[in-house]
Order: structure tokens, then sequence, then C-alpha cells
């Protein structure tokens, strides 16, 4: 290691050079103020229902404490590809599944798998900024093609340009879809062109599907989003990201899967061991236990965000200072706010002075600055008093 890649206390230069989350910049120093409606996490104001956490129960009273494979109990990932292989209408076996820690950790290992140093990664953005610098961890770059808001109201992705941005160095391209912030749906022409082409390539495609539930506009079966799965053959260079934290409102459980081709699982085997051994055990079984019996519960949260997403929309949209596009898919509301150029002193200024907390853009990437990320999820009294809020400020 070379001095210029070692920081001041010793730690690797990358890791000094990482920034912090700007999301939890925002909301960690106001968490305990009260009469705040926070908006700024991606995840419900409601627990995990009763039924999942019976399962949990149940396995710890049934002793599943001990050490598991590191790939997942086998139940569960039978019964993820079960779910999965009726989800895509095609066999999704257990042999190209692995079970991970939460979808972050899915994400981390992948890095893992995948960047080493001078290599690069081109993701869809804005997006979730920990896609990104887990590629920066690696000493690899991030580079970002950014959506632009169309003369419809619409996201819309150049995908000449995401494939301009690839060189001999690109590893991997990253999309999320439905996406976070944007409530963007890759249409499935864009997929199977971007499918082609990193075929054609040789280029790794990671496909973050944690939202997949939550379509608003959707014709496929269940209500869902298309998928690269829907298009892929198994030993495609494609990983595709899942996790329970957002369909079956999970998000503390720290529970996740990936669909990886056949050859990868010794790989992803080796990674979860030395990362975290097993997911936990017995959070596995209140897994098999969602994925099963959580039909009915995703059915009515979907319904349930619709109306919320209706409602933010209409009042939202109808501020003079917003710029809103209509979510596809997910549970957020990006927005562009009229005259602002600093979005975490705008974020602080929302929670000093009607008390909403949101996400600043910025955290986003730098395409994001200006723009605000509200979250939907809550309860529809909830959303509705930050509508009420922020009407004074944004109207």
């Amino acid at each position: 290691m070379t001095e210029d890649m070692r920081a001041a206390n010793g730690l690797r230069q990358s890791l000094e050079d990482l920034p912090g989350s700007l999301i939890r910049h925002v909301a960690e120093p106001n968490m305990g103020k009260e009469d705040l409606l926070k908006l700024w996490f991606g995840e419900p104001d409601v627990p995990t229902p009763q039924f999942i956490k019976d399962a949990a129960t149940a396995a710890l009273d049934d002793n599943q404490v001990f050490y598991a494979q590191n790939r997942g109990v086998p139940e569960l990932r039978k019964a993820i590809s079960e779910y999965a292989s009726n989800l895509h209408g095609r066999d999704i076996g257990i042999d190209r599944l692995t079970v991970t820690g939460s979808g972050m950790n899915a994400i981390m290992m992948i890095s893992e798998a995948l960047m080493s140093s001078g290599d690069n990664m081109v993701a869809v953005g804005p997006v979730w900024p920990n896609c990104k610098e887990t590629v920066r961890i690696m000493d690899a770059e991030p580079r970002q093609v950014a959506l632009r808001l169309g003369n419809d109201g619409r996201w819309k992705l150049d995908i000449d340009e995401l494939f301009a941005a690839c060189d001999d160095r690109t590893r991997a391209v990253f999309v999320n879809s439905p996406g976070n912030p944007t409530g963007w749906v890759m249409p499935r022409e864009e997929q199977r062109a971007l499918m082609d082409e990193c075929r054609t390539r040789g280029i790794w495609l990671i496909a973050d599907e944690v939202y997949i539930r939550l379509a608003y506009e959707s014709d496929l079966p269940l209500g869902r989003a298309p998928s690269f799965l829907d298009i892929a053959e198994p030993h495609d260079r494609l990983i595709v990201i899942n996790s329970f934290s957002k369909s079956w409102s999970m998000t503390g459980w720290r529970l996740g899967w990936i669909t990886h081709p056949i050859d990868a699982g010794e790989a992803f085997e080796k990674l979860v061991e030395y990362n975290i051994a097993n997911p936990t055990t017995f959070v596995q079984y209140a897994g098999i236990t969602a994925i099963r019996d959580g039909e009915d519960f995703i059915a009515e949260t979907l319904e349930r965000y619709r109306r919320n997403r209706d409602i933010v929309v209409q009042r939202l949209g109808a501020m003079k200072r917003v710029t809103l596009s209509r979510p596809e898919g997910a549970f957020y509301a990006f927005f562009a706010v009229e005259g602002i150029t600093d979005s975490v002193a705008f974020a602080q200024q929302l929670i000093d002075d009607v008390g909403v907390g949101l996400a600043p853009g910025l955290a986003f990437s730098e395409d994001g600055e200006g723009w605000m990320r509200l979250c939907f999820s809550a309860g529809t009294a909830t959303v509705s008093a930050a509508m009420d809020r922020l009407e004074p400020v944004l109207g």
C-alpha cells in the first residue's frame, strides 16, 4: 500500500474519502423531536405483520438460534425458489439463490465479487447512494448516467448514453427499477436492449429489484414491475437483488436474497462466510412465513401506497414551487423545488419550520441537488398532514 492510499489515521484513504449518508445526516439529529412527520427513510410507519412476528417467535421457541448454512437454510431457499418461479413464470432454481443479511449486504458482496481497483460500474441515477459507495470501498469508480424528466412528465433514460458511458474497464451496470428515489420503472424494451448489450460486451448487469412488487401501472401478474429475470438465461451475467424489507415491512429484520448464475454460487457462499457467516437463523424462518403467507398483506399494502401516491401527486404536484413526476413504482415522490440550491439546508429548514422530515436530493448524487424525496409509505393520515404542512412553504 502506497502512502497516498493510506489515511493519516492508518486506515485506507478510500474509506476516509467515503461520504457519510446525507439522509442520516439530516435524520439522526432530529429523530427525537416531537410532532415531526418523518418521511425521510424508505419504510412504513406500521410494524411488521403479526403473523411474521409469530413465525419468528416460534422459531426462537424451536431453538433456531445456531449457525446455519452460509447461503441460507434450505427451507427458505426452497420457498424463495417457488415464489420467484411463480412470479416470473419460469424456473428459478435453488442453485441460483443465496440468502443475504439484507439487500445492503447483498450490494456490498456484489461489489466484493466484481470490482477491483481501476474498474468502474455505471449506474442509472439518481439512485440510492449506497450502491455506488460500495464500489468506492473497493477502490473502483462509480459512474452515473442520469434519468431526465421528459416533456410528458415521465423519467426517461437515454440508453445510448448509458452504453457510451461503458468502456473496457466497465465491470457492471447497475439498474434500480422500480427506482429509489424517482419511482421510475424501466420499460421491457429497454431491459432487453441493456441485457443484449451486456451480453455482447461481457459486462455484468446488477438489477436492484427490491421494489418489484410495488408497481402502480402494471399489467403483469401480481401487479409487479418488469424484471430482468423475465428475459435472462440462467448463465447470463446477471445478479438480481431482492429484500424482505419493502414488500413485507421487514426493514429492521435485515434479510434479503440474490439471484445469480449457477456457477457463481460457490463464490457467494464464501463471501457470506467472510462477511456474516450466515444470515440470522430464526429471522430466516420468519422469512419463509412472509413469502408463503404474505400475498394478502402485499396486496393491501400496494393499495394503501397507491392511495397515498395519488394524494401526493394531486396535492404536492399542485404546489407552485414544485416540479413532480408521477411515480410509477416504489413509494417515493422525488420533486424539484424552485429556488432551492442547497437541499440539505432546505431539509433542515422544513424540519424547523413545518415539522416535516424529508430526504435531500443531494443524497442521491449531484444530479439530485435542488430536489427532495418524500416517502409516502406512512399512514394516509400522516401523508395528508404532511401535505397540509408543506403547502404554506411550497404552495
